[in-house]
């Protein structure tokens, strides 16, 4: 049960005056992402702001600079109402002070109310933005327009905070004081001497600066009130990763036996020597295995480095041992394409792989559900569907999920949970930057694949404004006649489905006539069999030229492809466009990238360009992603919903992030079911940061 001290944080803003439905819902839509979920206070109390506004500037009329805004104390000469069913002239207020004269000008105002709350005569103080036009000062909406007892207690400093449709700033931050007054102190979840270490304040203290700032530093990332804040929330997040480790190796391990027979017959079935890493990684996999605790292990490769050999791998082991193993991938088409590509492998050794997805018949599934409960498949490849009720396996011993990104904690639990004591192993194929391994996957162990397979050749890589296209077209068609295939990528516009689909198609009949009919196209829009079939057609020769959006982006495979044009170049961010550059390079040809761009470019988008021509490193190009645009997109997050963070801003509070995963390791060690006082306090922090989830493990363990 939560503590009764926080029913205040989790209280509905729906009991603050002035906020009815209306203004509930959008709330709603603003701070939890949907209008159907109800905003709370701490959702509130964590929404940020970006910047201020400095309502200090009181400079008089005469001295106020154009287009700043001030702050005047003026006296109120006279209201002019617009000419009756025009509402195209606005309402316009006259005033002045010892310096000069000043209009406040009001769209579709209501007369009555302005003259009640601006009355002629008296003096108040307006602060907004001031314009001059021909000469003479004016003021639309103003921001403020207060009597002299009312300025006296009005913030100077105003924060300003990302908004949505239905809620204006003043409304925003009205609330936001009203709830910040209606919530508790609590005890101190954090260690004192850490927080005088630092300077730190307390959690009340930060929240109170943050969204009543004396300075203007104040909101800063950097400031104390924004690091103890953003600790809080990364210290939430490592001890729930902590929590969720403690409680799957809790769950005692089998410590798996096997000869080595089929592993050793699948490296001689190998057309190709491992690399070392590759290697190395199948050796700490064993290791594991061989643990009577449950294995929790990363393996983080680049394009093209060979992780999907180092699952079967683990997964012969397994399957060696007397148990299953299965796999699970992000889409039906990577599904499809693992089992092709391991499939000869697996006939090879005698292991029984198949695929389930949602393209099975009716019949053919049924089949399929039978044998894995009887335990006549040994690896099973799928997508999520994997995790339903109905699927049940003979003894699941190891899962593997790929593109983990793509997966929440909790659905690595309900894998793992289809088998007595499953090991998990979990593969992704963009590199992530050290601190954000710490982020999403602080509860596992990691091992990196460096090297790319023997043979591989580099891929040059190009850029090329669109102005330039003809010649382009030109080049591709004597490449075409010298046995190449081409990948063509275009963007998803504004991340809209339809636009995506319209600049692909248009495209692919702009290259149809040039090309002909050897030109293929897929997207996001289509089914399944419609992509597999475009896909079928390029892989086996009927067309060169594959026309794609970003769903060529994860793990298709295609030796013979050694183009890739990527429309928009400008558009797509670091990693992605390193995932689509993957594409190419994968058989023993010389391969290049063309990044296409239409000018002029912007200075972060120039950057990602040349970082892209200068090396084919990804782990280089992760922690220059992270550089140039933050954390964001980097792990998927949009796509897929892993929990992002609000307060800590990973390209700033790096270190805080490896401080936050010791000290809640420390924290596990010393006080593993948080029992003591700071414990305690510690169950309330992961409460207020939404990680819930760890405190079920805490009562089930």
């Amino acid at each position: 049960m939560r503590s009764t001290q926080l029913n205040p944080f989790f209280a509905s803003l729906k009991g603050i005056k002035g906020v009815g439905p209306k203004l509930s819902l959008a709330f709603g839509k603003l701070l939890r992402g949907d209008e159907a979920l109800e905003a709370r206070r701490i959702d509130l109390l964590l929404h940020m702001p970006h910047s201020l506004i400095d309502r200090s500037l009181q400079p008089g009329i005469a001295h106020a600079p154009d287009g700043m805004i001030v702050t005047i104390k003026a006296r109120i000469d006279k209201h002019i109402a617009p000419p009756r069913n025009n509402r195209r002239v606005p309402y316009r207020i006259l005033a002045h002070d010892e310096t000069g004269d000043v209009t406040l000008v009001f769209f579709h105002a209501k007369g009555g109310y302005l003259e009640r709350q601006i009355p002629v005569g008296e003096e108040r103080y307006i602060s907004g933005r001031l314009e001059r036009y021909q000469g003479e000062a004016q003021i639309a909406h103003p921001d403020h327009v207060v009597s002299e007892d009312d300025f006296a207690s009005m913030a100077l400093l105003e924060p300003v905070y990302p908004l949505t449709a239905g809620i204006s700033g003043r409304i925003l931050h009205r609330t936001m004081l009203t709830a910040l007054d209606d919530v508790p102190p609590l005890a101190e979840w954090q260690d004192g001497p850490w927080l005088s270490q630092n300077g730190w304040p307390s959690f009340q203290e930060a929240l109170q600066r943050v969204h009543s700032p004396l300075e203007s530093a104040d909101i800063e990332p950097v400031s104390p009130y924004r690091q103890r804040l953003a600790y809080d929330e990364c210290l939430a997040s490592q001890l729930a990763l902590s929590l969720v480790r403690k409680s799957v190796k809790k769950q005692a391990g089998i410590a798996r036996k096997w000869s080595g027979q089929l592993s050793e017959v699948l490296t001689k079935a190998l057309p190709f020597s491992l690399t070392n890493s590759q290697s190395k990684a199948i050796d700490d996999i064993s290791k594991d295995l061989q643990q009577p605790e449950r294995m929790l292990r990363l393996i983080q490769g680049d394009v093209g480095s060979g992780k999907t050999m180092v699952a079967l791998f683990a997964a012969a082991n397994v399957i060696e041992s007397g148990s299953q193993a299965a796999m699970m991938a992000p889409t039906e088409l990577l599904a499809r394409q693992h089992l092709q590509s391991i499939k000869p492998l697996c006939d090879a050794v005698g292991i029984r792989a198949e695929s389930l997805t949602g393209k099975d018949s009716a019949a053919s599934r049924r089949d399929k559900l039978k044998a894995l409960k009887d335990g006549d498949i040994d690896f099973l490849i799928g997508t999520h569907a994997l995790f339903q009720d109905k699927v049940e396996f003979a003894d699941l011993g190891l899962a593997i999920v790929d593109e983990q990104h793509r997966f929440g904690v909790h659905q690595r639990l309900t894998l793992s949970a289809k088998g007595k004591a499953t090991d998990l192993l979990v593969m992704t194929a963009t590199p992530i930057p050290r601190t954000l391994v710490l982020t999403y996957f602080g509860d596992m162990d990691v091992s990196l694949l460096s090297e790319k397979p023997a043979g591989r050749k580099p891929i040059a890589t190009r850029t090329m404004s669109l102005d330039r296209l003809d010649e382009l077209v030109h080049g591709l068609h004597r490449a075409l006649q010298s046995g190449a295939k081409v990948y063509w990528v275009c963007p998803l516009v504004e991340e809209s489905e339809v636009l995506d689909v319209t600049s692909a198609e248009d495209r692919f009949a702009s290259l149809r006539e040039a090309f002909g009919s050897r030109v293929a196209l897929v997207h996001g829009r289509m089914t399944a069999d419609e992509k597999s079939a475009a896909m079928h057609h390029f892989k086996d020769g009927e067309a060169d030229i594959l026309v794609a959006t970003t769903v060529i982006e994860v793990g298709v495979d295609v030796p013979d492809a050694t183009i890739i044009v990527i429309e928009h170049a400008e558009r797509f961010g670091l990693a992605q466009l390193h995932q689509l550059r993957g594409r190419v390079g994968r058989g023993d040809k010389a391969s290049s990238c063309i990044l296409l761009f239409k000018g002029p470019l912007g200075e972060v988008s120039k950057a990602r360009l040349a970082i892209m021509r200068e090396t084919e490193d990804g782990f280089r190009i992760a922690e220059e992603d992270l550089r140039l645009r933050g954390e964001g997109d980097l792990l998927g997050t949009k796509q897929s919903g892993t929990p992002g963070f609000r307060l800590a801003q990973m390209e700033i509070h790096q270190q805080l992030m490896e401080a936050a995963r010791d000290d809640a390791r420390l924290i596990i060690e010393n006080d593993p079911d948080l029992k003591s006082d700071r414990g305690q306090a510690l169950r309330k922090l992961l409460y207020l940061f939404g990680r819930d989830e760890a405190i079920r493990l805490l009562k089930a363990g």
